[in-house]
């Protein structure tokens, strides 16, 4: 079968990439460097230096392709209050059109790579079956491409599957990025010998998945027959972890000694963003292989091989500077 995978060069394309070529299939994909590392591409995937946005590209490199797998996404669900305009063309406009070229060129299935943004404050844990309520710009693009391939795929004869994953971490996740992955921002200033900032009073709860806990649901969702027209959460619901425990994890890993550094909340960020995975459970056979711990030192061993980088602000760049604006952020000192 021929797969295409957008964001390959990230975090959670190149392992979907991975998965895919030890099953036998053939695997191309794309990706603009912004969020992913271009040694995250296995050697053999044909990839593209495209964007997704740009559809008459996109709908040349998706001829004679069974299966697109949407995974590109510039994640940032806090930046997009500051950045509406840069998020929200990265997940919207991308999105709608890689199902544009996907139909044009008769593409038999479309996963789409959603978020837990989509359920904004909603209540918790999240369950599929509630109305989804984004509470800012990056979650309300994300619900918007759901709808949109929920409308598009069935009269054009394509199937379609929704996966929202909640707080992927592991290997290859983008460290140097002062806006988004939590975790590997704590490990990176850490190792640069710095304490974590915690933004509020760390009481904020997650739910960490690690990358390879997620990958044989994404696999069900791509690759089996049975299983079409199906939005599924994927992430642990037995483990819950708030920012200031992982904090405090991180500086016991890496024997720093300091404490965290507690700054403002950042605006709209939601409080407790934790999923029910009954599920996935039940239609992908769901189940957690890999702690919290396990999971965080696995990251530490990636982030100290790839060695520690300076936070790179430029590629992500601030388009509104207020008074809700994080220090951090607008004076760059993460």
């Amino acid at each position: 079968m021929k797969i295409f995978i957008t964001g390959v060069a990230g975090f959670l394309g190149s392992h979907l990439a991975d998965r895919m070529l030890s099953l036998g299939h053939e695997v191309s994909g794309n990706d603009t460097l912004v969020c992913g590392y271009i040694d995250n591409v296995p050697a053999n995937v044909t990839f593209y230096e495209v964007d997704c946005c740009n559809i008459t590209e996109m709908t040349r490199l998706l001829n004679g392709v069974d299966v697109v797998i949407h995974a590109a996404a510039t994640a940032h669900e806090g930046l997009s209050i500051f950045s509406p305009s840069f998020i929200t063309r990265n997940i919207f406009e991308a999105g709608v059109a890689t199902i544009s070229a996907a139909i044009q060129n008769k593409v038999k299935r479309f996963v789409f790579c959603s978020s837990m943004a989509r359920y904004g404050n909603g209540e918790y844990p999240f369950k599929e079956t509630q109305r989804p309520s984004p509470v800012d710009p990056y979650g309300i693009a994300k619900v918007a491409v759901e709808d949109i391939l929920k409308i598009l795929a069935p009269m054009n004869d394509m199937e379609w599957n929704i996966a929202v994953p909640h707080n992927i971490v592991g290997p290859r996740q983008r460290y140097d990025d002062p806006y988004r992955n939590v975790m590997s921002i704590m490990i990176n200033r850490v190792l640069q010998g710095n304490a974590p900032i915690i933004y509020g009073d760390g009481s904020q709860v997650r739910c960490f998945s690690f990358i390879d806990d997620c990958l044989y649901c994404l696999e069900k969702l791509t690759l089996d027959p049975d299983i079409t027209s199906e939005l599924v959460n994927i992430g642990p619901d037995e483990e819950f972890i708030t920012i200031k425990t992982l904090a405090e994890s991180v500086i016991t890993a890496l024997k720093f000694d300091g404490s965290p550094i507690y700054t403002p909340d950042r605006p709209r960020e939601v409080k407790n963003a934790i999923c029910d995975s009954t599920k996935a459970r039940a239609l992908l056979g769901y189940k957690t292989s890999m702690s919290f711990l396990d999971g965080l030192n696995k990251t530490i061993h990636y982030i100290k091989q790839r060695g520690s980088k300076p936070f790179d602000y430029d590629s992500y760049p601030l388009e509104i500077i207020n008074q809700y604006t994080p220090e951090t952020w607008s004076r760059k000192t993460m």
